[in-house]
């Protein structure tokens, strides 16, 4: 069977393509659907929904790299022509169905990727070339919409999809002619058709309904902003010395054994601190909005009760005093967090210029002290350490 199309029939690489990219296609639609449904509330069913998640982001891929070389070898090749020129509206409806299919191969892998990259943590894809993109970054609103993107535009392949091999069915056992056949292996050869001539009026078509899809799915609040986050406890002012200007309160999560970073965007600081003491210099009490978190892809389950649980605990605390130790300060006090209150030493370095005071410091927590992911023991899910880094400038209050 020769590797080239004619215009009477595919060749081997046309076939090979088509097989291949509709056996990719049926592993990874169930795939993902198995994943999106799959518990994830012990250790077990967390990796085995990341396992399942990572297959199908994985098919994807190969999907899209499929679909550009199964596209790349079409353009060179001659196109077969229809055995029903004469059917001006099904040859138009097939055109258009194709042309739907030859972009959501492109497109709907390509807007889970970018979702995927734009991300952080949760289960990644398995080739050894990273989980970045170039020019995506790490952006939950950008992985958010290419997620909303993904979602809708895979609703049209698959309708595209149906009626592909419905207008494939109906070839074979209605018109009974060679439109199926001519596409399994062997040497089947149908007559070229007289009127071979092609419009762009099918891509308009296809185009059409692409914005249709978008269209609705813009009307259904499909890309509005998540409304159903936990809702994040008000932080009133408070009395302090020193006035926080700008700051960064982060956590670090290992996953999977990948580190996933994380930030409050919402806490307080009341500061009392004399730069000249020897030994004790101040203490600070800070308090943290919990729903302010956002975590990657795992901020929704970060909220919920089995980790944060925001609802039900909307704020932590932090009291300590401020120890001199030689070149650098510790805060050993107390963090009141999600019902226990567990003693936590932060070390800092501080710089001081006038009136303006630059802090950094990190420290340690143990999840289990604080009932943070008691339904995974283990670490090979989450690690039990998490790392909290704080940088901060403040301004001392003169008046």
């Amino acid at each position: 069977m020769p590797i080239t199309n004619t215009a009477s029939r595919y060749g081997s690489v046309a076939k090979g393509f088509h097989w291949l990219t509709a056996l990719l296609i049926l592993t990874v639609v169930p795939l993902g659907i198995f994943a999106h449904d799959a518990p994830f509330a012990t250790d077990a069913e967390l990796t085995r929904k990341a396992l399942l998640f990572s297959l199908h982001k994985t098919f994807g891929v190969a999907i899209f790299f499929t679909a550009l070389a199964r596209i790349l070898w079409a353009l060179t090749q001659t196109k077969p022509a229809g055995l029903h020129p004469d059917r001006k509206a099904e040859t138009f409806l097939a055109e258009t169905v194709h042309w739907l299919l030859y972009a959501s191969l492109v497109l709907v892998p390509l807007t889970g990727w970018i979702h995927h990259a734009a991300s952080t943590g949760f289960a990644p894809i398995f080739w050894p070339f990273g989980q970045s993109l170039p020019f995506v970054p790490k952006n939950e609103a950008v992985s958010d919409t290419f997620s909303t993107l993904h979602f809708l535009l895979e609703r049209v392949m698959v309708f595209s999809i149906l009626l592909h091999v419905a207008g494939a069915l109906k070839h074979h056992f209605v018109d009974k002619d060679i439109t199926l056949r001519r596409m399994w292996f062997g040497n089947v050869i149908g007559s070229a058709a007289r009127d071979t001539r092609h419009t762009l009026t099918p891509l308009i078509g296809a185009a059409g309904v692409y914005a249709i899809a978008l269209g609705i799915g813009a009307a259904m609040g499909f890309f509005a902003q998540n409304n159903d986050a936990p809702a994040r406890a008000a932080l009133g002012e408070v009395a302090s010395d020193w006035t926080v200007q700008d700051g960064t309160l982060s956590i670090t999560v290992t996953q999977f054994g990948r580190p996933i970073t994380g930030s409050f965007t919402d806490w307080t600081a009341a500061i009392r601190f004399d730069e000249t003491a020897l030994e004790t210099a101040g203490d600070v009490t800070a308090t943290i909005a919990i729903g302010s978190l956002t975590l990657g892809s795992v901020t929704d389950q970060a909220m919920g009760a089995d980790f944060f649980d925001a609802p039900t605990f909307p704020t932590a605390s932090f009291t300590a005093p401020i120890k001199v130790d030689g070149e650098s300060y510790r805060a050993s006090g107390t963090l009141a967090l999600k019902g226990a209150e567990v003693p936590v030493t932060l070390d800092f370095t501080l710089g001081i210029d006038g009136n303006t005071a630059t802090m950094a410091g990190r420290g340690i927590l143990d999840r289990r002290a604080f009932a943070i992911g008691d339904n995974m023991p283990e670490e090979s899910n989450l690690g039990f350490a998490v790392d909290v880094a704080i940088a901060l400038t403040a301004t001392r209050n003169t008046q």
